[in-house]
């Protein structure tokens, strides 16, 4: 497991660089004059723009492997932030956030992809998954805060470049330090003919064949579609964050204070932590919890829309508890689903499905702001998702 460890360490730094942007895109983009609608414009567009890179990851994943696409990725996406170190205009700010958003959209399915490879069973497949959540939300505890404070001490443009020159340097270590993971081609157990990519959960690291029906229950069959209504309650998870996202630096809360907006994306990250550190949830079905975690977090935000008596930060708390819960479990979901020749692609429809989430929510509530609660459209949001989610095809879909 040293290229998990690996990886895992790689994740971290990325993560922590990104999410300190959050809460300085938005008073950075207000200092050059932006609106809030075009501000929402940004923050989408850096998502949209992820699509293109998602489609290309998933079969350049499947063919490549996965190594040369997080390590390109890595650099492109700090010589971005270096560039944006230098913007002046929200039109400036906008194209390159545009083009990271492209850049940046091969690490997710290629890292995630890497992840699925390494796991023997469908338990560690759902450890690891956690073990991804679990950096990501180190990273953002710590990384929130961190942005505040750095831009309070250096200034945007500085805070900008060591971001950047930080993501480079993490990018070319993982050309010495990461081990691609192939899967070994073997034969067939239905047809004894063809050549097939083996599953990790047969075949991984030397570890002894199962008969081949025992294979077969383990391994989703290659001609079984995943259900297209499933990739609706990504879409709706990440279009809730988004919509929390752009909402959260602008909210009367905040008080116009960097610091302040920071702390609180750290309360969401410690919940999120909080309940990644709950290692015994892995024994539960990966299926429930991802309903459990949305029905929650639908109820957190239509709290958040009528001004329950719950004090912010015990609500933000629970938001993040809820992602800790969800966004493990729908990986370890889709992993369940896919054979394992088609990694690639489908962690490349599922970080679609984010990236149309997270275009969309930011866009929605810098229109709809002043008409209606950017937490009561994330609540609905998140309600259709999961009222469209196919129950019964996914939980055909999922072997024994």
């Amino acid at each position: 497991m040293k290229t998990a460890i690996w990886l895992y360490l790689f994740l971290f730094v990325a993560m922590f660089d990104l999410h300190a942007q959050y809460p300085i895109l938005s008073p950075f983009a207000l200092s050059m004059g932006a609106v809030p609608s075009f501000i929402g414009l940004i923050m989408g567009m850096y998502s949209i723009t992820h699509l293109p890179g998602n489609l290309l990851a998933g079969y350049g994943v499947d063919r490549f492997g996965s190594k040369a696409f997080i390590t390109a990725s890595l650099i492109g996406g700090g010589v971005l932030l270096i560039l944006q170190a230098g913007v002046d205009d929200p039109w400036e700010l906008l194209a390159v956030r545009s083009a990271s958003g492209f850049v940046l959209a091969f690490l997710s399915p290629a890292s995630m992809a890497m992840l699925a490879g390494l796991a023997r069973n469908k338990v560690q497949q759902s450890r690891l998954m956690t073990g991804n959540g679990l950096v990501h939300t180190l990273a953002s505890v710590v990384s929130p805060a961190a942005g505040a404070l750095l831009v309070a001490k250096l200034g945007f443009t500085r805070s900008f470049f060591l971001l950047g020159v930080l993501l480079i340097v993490t990018g070319l270590v993982t050309l010495f330090s990461l081990r691609e993971v192939r899967l070994p081609a073997t034969r067939d157990a239905t047809d004894g003919e063809g050549l097939r990519r083996a599953s990790p959960l047969s075949h991984v690291h030397g570890a002894p064949s199962r008969p081949a029906a025992a294979a077969a229950e383990a391994e989703p069959s290659e001609n079984a579609p995943i259900p297209w209504l499933f990739f609706g309650m990504p879409i709706g998870l990440s279009c809730a964050q988004g919509i929390l996202f752009f909402e959260l630096p602008l909210g009367a809360h905040a008080n116009g204070s960097l610091l302040t907006t920071g702390m609180l994306f750290t309360v969401v990250s410690v919940g999120a932590l909080f309940s990644l550190s709950l290692l015994f949830l892995n024994r539960f079905s990966a299926f429930g919890r991802t309903l459990i975690g949305g029905l929650a977090l639908a109820l957190i935000f239509y709290g958040l829309a009528v001004e329950w008596p719950l004090p912010l930060t015990v609500s933000l708390f629970l938001i993040g508890a809820a992602k800790g819960m969800i966004f493990p479990s729908i990986a370890a979901l889709l992993a369940e689903m896919t054979p394992s020749g088609k990694y690639g692609r489908a962690f490349s429809l599922l970080s679609i499905s984010f990236s149309i989430g997270s275009f969309c929510g930011p866009v929605l509530a810098g229109q709809w702001r002043t008409e209606i609660s950017p937490y009561y459209l994330a609540f609905l949001i998140l309600i259709t998702g999961l009222a469209l989610m196919p129950l019964g095809r996914i939980r055909r879909s999922v072997p024994a």
